[in-house]
């Protein structure tokens, strides 16, 4: 009969990359207690990584082959764990921004926003920041106009205008729309830009 820290590792590597591995994932195999000591174990052994407390992902084996492994791609462990924890985790506003053309800068560090809880998750030496953020600025969810909302928040209030601007050109009309729909929620000066593109349409 297979052992339980067995039986939890070839059930680990059944899930694609960046699959979210919790303690509750294994409780059919295992009490708690015994499933969280086996987890532990297997993160001592490099056969998995904890990546936040009670959090854990499979390492991916490089071209090279064992004993050479990576940690999984950041921005897929935080989808699966979006999916995992059914919060909604987006990309932070500055990050948005550069990716819509709003700003040249581009963020030092890897930040998300969530409805949910605040993690901050270890990839070896590289982290990734997953702040709270207001519900206003998550009521749109990750879509583009949630995007562009955020993009727009992080602008902030001396260049809302212009980004508006290229944002009304930019967004489809459908994700516009659901942007202006939004401006009951948003900080007045937010509403002003996006409503004083919608009166120039």
């Amino acid at each position: 009969m297979k052992r339980l820290n067995e039986l939890i590792l070839e059930t680990s590597q059944r899930f694609p990359e960046g699959e979210v591995l919790t303690p509750e994932r294994f409780l059919s195999l295992g009490s708690r207690a015994a499933v969280s000591r086996c987890l532990s174990r297997l993160v001592q052994r490099g056969c998995l990584i904890r990546v936040s407390h009670g959090i854990y992902v499979m390492p991916i084996a490089t071209k090279f082959g064992p004993p050479d492994f990576r940690p999984p791609a950041p921005y897929k462990v935080i989808q699966s764990l979006a999916a995992v924890t059914n919060e909604v985790i987006v990309r932070h506003g500055a990050y948005v921004a550069n990716a819509l053309g709003l700003t040249t800068q581009m963020p030092l560090r890897e930040i998300f926003l969530t409805n949910g809880h605040a993690r901050t998750l270890q990839f070896g030496a590289y982290q990734v920041e997953i702040r709270c953020a207001p519900a206003w600025l998550m009521s749109l969810g990750a879509t583009l106009a949630g995007d562009a909302a955020r993009a727009l928040a992080w602008i902030d209030a001396p260049f809302a205008m212009q980004a508006a601007a290229k944002l009304h050109a930019l967004l489809p009309d459908s994700e516009w729309l659901a942007l202006t729909s939004a401006q009951g929620s948003m900080p007045e000066w937010m509403a002003d830009a996006i409503c004083a593109q919608s009166n120039r349409a």
